[in-house]
C-alpha cells in the first residue's frame, strides 16, 4: 500500500501544532497538510496535566495566538481555559478533520532523490507510513510519557502515596492530608496554594530557592479596553503593552540584578510580613533570569503561608521514611502524600529517529538555523519557543517564516531547502545563559549555535519580530535546490 502523502506534515496537536496549521492554511492555502498527534486528544500540555491549579505562567495576551484574541477576564489562565481556547481555534479554522490521533512518530527518513520525508508511525491498528514534502515538528520539548524523577533512598518504606504531577490521579482525595511537595519550580508553586485549600498542611521542600514574581491574575487595562473597543483592537493594544513591559523588565533584571533582587524581595516581604526571614527560602544564589522566574498570581502561595496552611522548607533529603521525609539537617517532615515536582525530561523532536539519505542525524552535532531549522537537514522545521517570554510568540514567528520559505520554493520552482553552515564555524551551546536543570541535562543532545547570524539562538523576541518577517529567504545560508529525480516526483504527483 502506498504511503499517504501531504505537502506538509505537522507533528503535534498542542498549542504550537494547531497554530502552525492555522498559519499554513492562511498563508499557503494551496498546500495540503495533516497533523499527527501521539495522544488521544488535542491540547498537548494543556490536556496532559491534570494536577490541581494547572495554569499558565505567562499572560494569555502574549501566550495566545497573534491571530486570535484572548477574551477571558483572567490573563493568567487555568489549564481548562487554555485547552478550550485551543479547541476553539481548531474548530474555527476547520482543523479537526486534519488531525490523526494516537499516531506516534518513531522514525523519519529524508530521500534526496524524491525530495520527500517518509515517516513511520505507530498507531492502535499497527505501524503505518506517511509521506510529505515538508516536515514540521511541533511536538513540544519534553517527554509526555515520563517526567524527570530522581530516585530517593527509602521510597519503598513510605506508607503513603508518591505522585509525579505529570501523572496526577484525577480521583485523588487529599482532603485533610499532610502533603510534601519536592521542588521549587512553577509546578510546585502552583500546587502548593491549590492543595492547601483542602489539605491539612502543605510543605514545599526545596533544595534551593527560586525567584518569585508577584502579579495579578487579571489585567485591568486589558479588561477595560475590551469593554470599549473591538476585541481584536483591544487584544492588539494589550499584547503590545505586555510585550513592551515584559521585555523592559527582563532587560532591566538582567542588566541590574541587585536592583531586581531588591524589587522582588520587597514584594515577598509585603506579602509575608516584614518579620518573615527571606533567607534561605527566597534568596537564590544566582541572578534573576539565570533561570525562569516563578509566577505567584494574586499572592496565592504567600496567602496560604500566612494562613498557616502551607510553608516552605529549604533542605536536602536524607531519605524517605514510613511517615514522611527525613532531612539532612536532622528534621523530619510528616506526610501522607509526597509529590515529586522535580521537573521535566527534555526530549528532542518527540523522540523519533531521523535519517537523511540513510545516514542517522545527530542533532547535537548540527547548527541551529534561526532557532528553528538544522544544518544539512532538508525541508524540516521545529518549534522551540522562548524561555524568557511566552512560548507562542516564537511559535507564531516560526510558522510564518516557514510559510515564507514554502512560498519562496513555489516562486522559484524549487523543492528543497537546506540550511548549510559555513565550514569550520565555531560551535557553542544552544543556549548559554539559561541554567534551568531540564535544559542543562540535555544540552549535549541539542543543536549548537554558531558564531554569527543566522546560526545564533538569541532568544530575543524584539529582534526576531523585526528580522524574521522581512529578512531575505535566500540569505546565502539557506540553499534551494531540486531533487535528483525531479521528473519522478512530478510524475508521481
Amino acid at each position: 500500500m502506498n504511503a499517504v502523502y501531504t505537502d506538509v506534515l505537522i507533528i503535534g496537536a498542542g498549542l504550537s501544532g494547531i497554530g502552525a496549521a492555522v498559519h499554513l492554511s492562511k498563508n499557503c492555502p494551496n498546500k495540503s497538510f495533516a497533523i499527527l498527534e501521539r495522544r488521544a486528544n488535542m491540547g498537548g500540555t494543556w490536556d496532559l496535566f491534570k494536577y490541581p491549579g494547572i495554569r499558565s505562567d505567562s499572560d494569555m495576551h502574549t501566550l495566545g495566538y497573534d491571530f486570535k484574541p484572548w477574551t477571558d477576564a483572567k490573563a493568567i489562565a487555568d489549564g481548562p481555559a487554555i485547552l478550550k481556547y485551543i479547541k476553539e481555534t481548531a474548530a474555527e479554522y476547520n482543523l479537526t478533520d486534519h488531525i490523526a490521533y494516537e499516531h506516534v512518530v518513531t522514525r523519519a527518513d529524508w530521500n534526496s532523490d524524491t525530495a520527500r520525508w517518509t515517516v513511520t508511525v505507530d498507531t492502535p491498528s499497527g505501524p503505518v507510513t506517511r509521506q510529505c514534502h515538508v516536515l514540521y515538528m511541533c511536538s513540544g520539548y519534553y517527554r509526555y510519557d515520563q517526567g524527570y524523577r530522581p530516585e530517593f533512598a527509602g521510597e519503598d518504606d513510605f506508607n503513603g502515596q508518591i505522585i509525579h504531577p505529570q501523572h496526577w490521579p484525577e480521583a485523588l482525595d487529599y482532603t485533610g492530608k499532610k502533603i510534601v511537595i519536592i521542588g521549587s519550580g512553577a509546578t510546585a508553586v502552583t500546587l502548593m496554594p491549590n492543595l492547601a485549600k483542602d489539605a491539612a498542611h502543605v510543605t514545599m521542600l526545596q533544595r534551593s530557592p527560586t525567584y518569585m514574581g508577584v502579579m495579578p491574575s487579571t489585567d485591568r487595562i486589558a479588561n477595560g479596553l475590551r469593554a470599549v473597543l473591538p476585541s481584536g483592537l483591544a487584544y492588539k493594544i494589550t499584547r503590545w503593552k505586555n510585550l513592551t513591559m515584559g521585555r523592559w523588565v527582563y532587560n532591566w533584571m538582567r542588566n541590574k540584578p541587585e536592583k531586581a533582587k531588591a524589587f522582588l524581595f520587597k514584594k515577598i516581604k509585603k506579602a509575608l510580613g516584614k518579620d518573615y526571614p527571606l533567607s534561605p527560602n527566597f534568596t537564590p544564589d544566582y541572578n534573576p533570569w539565570d533561570q525562569r522566574l516563578c509566577l505567584v498570581p494574586d499572592n496565592d502561595m504567600f496567602d496560604a503561608m500566612v494562613a498557616g496552611k502551607a510553608d516552605v522548607v529549604t533542605d536536602n533529603i536524607e531519605r524517605f521514611t514510613q511517615s514522611g521525609v527525613a532531612l539532612k539537617s536532622g528534621a523530619h517532615l510528616d506526610a501522607d502524600i509526597i509529590v515529586t515536582a522535580t521537573g521535566l525530561n527534555l526530549q528532542i523532536l518527540g523522540g523519533a529517529d531521523f535519517y537523511v539519505d540513510g545516514a542517522p542525524v545527530d542533532f547535537g552535532q548540527t547548527y541551529s538555523y534561526e532557532g528553528m531549522m538544522f544544518s544539512d537537514v532538508p525541508n524540516m522545521a521545529s518549534v522551540f519557543g522562548y524561555v524568557n517570554a511566552s512560548w507562542t510568540l516564537r511559535a507564531d514567528l516560526i510558522s510564518r517564516y516557514l510559510c515564507r520559505v514554502i512560498n519562496h520554493m513555489d516562486a522559484t520552482q524549487t523543492q528543497v531547502f537546506t540550511p548549510v553552515a559555513p565550514d569550520g564555524m565555531e560551535m557553542h551551546p544552544w543556549m548559554d545563559f539559561f541554567k534551568a536543570g531540564y535544559l542543562q541535562r540535555s544540552l549535549h543532545a541539542l543543536p549548537k549555535q554558531g558564531d554569527r547570524e543566522p546560526w545564533l539562538n538569541l532568544q530575543d523576541y524584539t529582534r526576531d519580530k523585526k528580522v524574521l518577517p522581512t529578512k531575505p529567504i535566500d540569505d546565502g545560508a539557506m540553499v534551494f535546490s531540486n531533487p535528483k529525480v525531479k521528473a519522478e516526483v512530478e510524475a508521481a504527483e
